[in-house]
């Protein structure tokens, strides 16, 4: 068995994540640490792995294990890795914004995170141990993109509307996420700003070189708790056939991303793994909607995925997962 510990247990995300790893075949989880739940059940935080998380948290965090996950809110991992340096040999995947960045991706002794988008960095994952986890909003619009940017077709503007469920905002309260706000509204926020668009336009460049055209970015605030639903659309000279068998071909040998022939509605992907696209031609201009779950394929799931390639184990260990379509 492989020993993991998660560091920073208290939140939607590390929620998801035990509940993965507790049902991990490989995996044994040998502690959550929280400084703020340290000594309280697991349980009484995380209710929905009663039964099944019959341990506390810890309030000491123990090196001797294969493979770290840091989910602590973002600024905060690089401040433990200094406090906290771990041994070489453990893996390190990261949850945080703190080096998803080209120029912040290196820690102590020139300790270099991958970006971990397995649909674009498959191979950098394999022989890495050190992954920094994408962004939620990142990866259902990269992966609308990426093959694009691949085939050198970015050539126009992008523009894309977003919107994620409330979960998105994390566990603590705040005035936007409380229920008599949340139901029955929606909202914009940070139009043109969003943190991610500095991640998703490094992964275009990656792909495509220079991309010197504009990446407009909507996010909105749904009155729903899980999902991103993602539209995206920019001016092409594709034919709507020639992008579709594009988006196949760059995704045909991907583990859990999928092109759909008919157009997509969030259930689809809710509790798995999975980002689903659509792609359609109206005149000139070329739409991809994309569906993830922020909480797995745009968190936890992702981590595993990392995890899993970075062990050398088959990709969808423990991350074949239904969705919760009715």
């Amino acid at each position: 068995m492989i020993d993991a510990g998660i560091v920073g247990g208290g939140g939607y995300t590390a929620g998801e994540l035990i509940r993965l790893l507790l049902h991990h075949p490989e995996i044994n989880l040998d502690f959550v640490y929280s400084r703020s739940q340290g000594g309280k059940p697991v349980s009484s935080i995380h209710q929905d792995l009663v039964g099944e998380a019959d341990f506390a948290f810890a309030d000491a965090v123990n090196t001797d294990v294969d493979v770290i996950f840091l989910c602590m809110g973002h600024g905060n991992s690089r401040p433990f890795l200094e406090e906290n340096p771990l041994p070489e040999e453990v893996k390190i995947v990261d949850l945080s914004r703190d080096f998803r960045l080209k120029e912040d991706d290196t820690h102590g002794n020139n300790r270099q995170f991958i970006y971990g988008l397995p649909e674009l960095n498959y191979d950098s994952i394999s022989k890495t141990d050190q992954v920094a986890n994408p962004g939620c909003f990142a990866t259902g619009i990269q992966l609308a993109l990426l093959p694009m940017a691949d085939n050198k077709k970015l050539l126009e503007d992008v523009n894309i509307h977003a919107i994620t469920g409330s979960t998105g905002a994390g566990q603590k309260p705040r005035s936007t996420t409380h229920f008599s706000w949340r139901e029955g509204n929606v909202s914009i926020y940070k139009a043109f700003t969003h943190q991610h668009l500095d991640e998703i336009k490094q992964s275009v460049g990656q792909l495509q070189g220079v991309y010197n055209q504009d990446i407009n970015f909507i996010p909105m605030r749904g009155n729903f708790t899980r999902g991103i639903f993602v539209s995206a659309y920019t001016k092409t000279d594709l034919t709507e056939h020639e992008a579709v068998e594009l988006y196949k071909e760059y995704y045909s040998d991907a583990q859990f991303t999928h092109v759909s022939p008919e157009p997509l509605h969030l259930k689809q992907v809710v509790n798995t793994n999975k980002c689903i696209l659509h792609v359609e031609k109206h005149g000139d201009n070329l739409l991809v909607t994309s569906i993830i779950d922020n909480l797995l394929k745009g968190a936890s799931g992702q981590a595993v995925h990392n995890m899993n390639l970075m062990l050398g184990l088959p990709e969808d260990t423990g991350l074949q997962l239904k969705s919760s379509y009715f």
